[in-house]
């Protein structure tokens, strides 16, 4: 089999296009920002770092409080992924994770793993779905002058406009003479 098979031909395009709607209809950026910021938090406590023949540890009476806080950053994010309905629930618990993880966790992952999660968080939450696209009326659809079949007459007669501030149920509209007061009575 040869590297230009006919049925590889366009996959890779076809793929990435079917990634980029699925990361585009959820907060993925978000969900990427505070699954990374988990690791950090979660590493740096068991971590034995080596510079020549110095070792450092970072070993903490909190190890476990860290590893806790970064599960569940890392669990937030991969739920920002594939259940965007709890996005605010998990930007705001990924927000409060990444404070707390300042005292327990090394200053949060050593400031890495608290900027990321705390940006994720912020970005979950400020995250809405878009309007989905209206469809373009084909061509065939429009009459010789450009306009749209059926969009002339065919609603009947436009309402009157009602006078202003006819809808407010307040009843201090202006335009009943109440001057934004409540009358006693």
């Amino acid at each position: 089999m040869s590297a230009e098979t006919p049925a590889a031909v366009g996959q890779f395009t076809r793929r990435r296009l079917q990634f980029r709607g699925w990361r585009g209809a959820r907060p993925f950026w978000a969900g990427l920002l505070v699954l990374l910021g988990g690791f950090p938090i979660m590493y740096f406590p068991y971590a034995h770092l080596q510079f020549g023949n110095l070792t450092v540890a970072m070993a903490t009476t909190a190890g476990a409080g860290s590893l806790i806080i970064g599960v569940l950053l890392v669990v937030l994010g991969v739920s920002l992924w594939f259940q965007k309905h709890v996005r605010v629930f998990a930007g705001v618990a990924a927000i409060l994770l990444a404070l707390v993880s300042i005292p327990v966790a090394n200053f949060g992952g050593f400031i890495i793993g608290f900027m990321l999660s705390l940006v994720g968080g912020a970005l979950a939450v400020a995250w809405a779905p878009g309007e989905p696209v209206a469809a373009e009326p084909a061509e065939g659809d429009r009459t010789e002058d450009g306009v749209l079949e059926g969009s002339v007459g065919d609603s009947g007669p436009s309402p009157a406009p009602s006078a202003p501030g006819a809808d407010d149920l307040s009843g201090t509209s202006p335009a009943n003479g109440a001057n934004g007061r409540h009358s006693a009575g």
